[in-house]
């Protein structure tokens, strides 16, 4: 049984998840146990996530969790693996494709110390083109910009370290760091800054990652716009747009 489980939560991904699965089979070290949650999916994504299984270069496990939001299936998934035995947790989504030296970057930096990992994201070049994926750089620099001044994520409100902005689908943690901060919110997205945050309460062992890279949908973007997708990630909900993208 490996140490480092890798999760992969799943929502009506069947068009995209076999590029995530056949990128996570592409990895330089393949010893990690996969585990890809369908999310209420209506579209045959839990029955493609059972076809790779039979032909994957590592264990897979495909559960489901009827409980829709993408934080419900990343707890879902998380526990699952600690509940095998995993010491080391990864996370990306279905719709992303981490670059071959992701899985090994991750274990690397959690083995030397780290409790929770974060690595880089680019748009996808199979959506994008070099002016898209430009764009898309700038618009992550000003998130992360926002998000070190933002009042709320300052250390007087029992802040451990500065805040550092974070991907969701580009992380990795340890399982022990994982329960002791009470996991992911059970709850639709956006999830991954409430997680930080618990984080951020609880450890300094945070560390950027440059060898952990992920190639990012940027079909939110594009359905929601520059400003719809800020008002999105403030939590503020998708406006007038129904349901999240992604």
């Amino acid at each position: 049984m490996t140490a480092l489980w890798v999760i992969v939560p799943a929502h009506q991904e069947a068009a995209r998840l076999g590029g995530t699965l056949d990128a996570l089979a592409a990895q330089h070290d393949r010893d990690f146990t996969l585990v890809v949650v369908d999310n209420a999916s209506t579209d045959g994504t839990a029955d493609l996530a059972e076809r790779f299984a039979a032909r994957a270069p590592f264990p897979v496990h495909v559960l489901r969790e009827p409980e829709k939001g993408v934080g419900c299936a990343v707890d879902t998934g998380f526990r699952h693996a600690i509940g095998q035995g995993a010491r080391l947790l990864a996370r990306t989504d279905a719709d992303c494709l981490p670059h071959p030296g992701w899985t090994a970057a991750a274990r690397a930096a959690l083995t030397a110390g780290a409790g929770l990992a974060c690595g880089r994201i680019t748009a996808r070049r199979d959506e994008n083109g070099p002016a898209a994926r430009a764009a898309f750089r700038a618009l992550v620099a000003t998130a992360a910009f926002f998000g070190r001044i933002r009042p709320a994520h300052r250390r007087r409100h029992g802040y451990l370290t500065p805040y550092r902005m974070h991907a969701g689908n580009n992380m990795a943690v340890t399982a022990a760091l994982y329960e002791a901060v009470g996991g992911m919110p059970r709850r639709p997205s956006p999830t991954d800054r409430l997680f930080l945050n618990r984080v951020r309460r609880h450890t300094t062992a945070i560390v950027r990652v440059p060898g952990m890279v992920v190639e990012n949908s940027t079909r939110r973007l594009r359905a929601y716009g520059v400003l719809g997708t800020a008002r999105w990630y403030l939590d503020k909900g998708p406006g007038r747009q129904g349901e999240d993208p992604r």
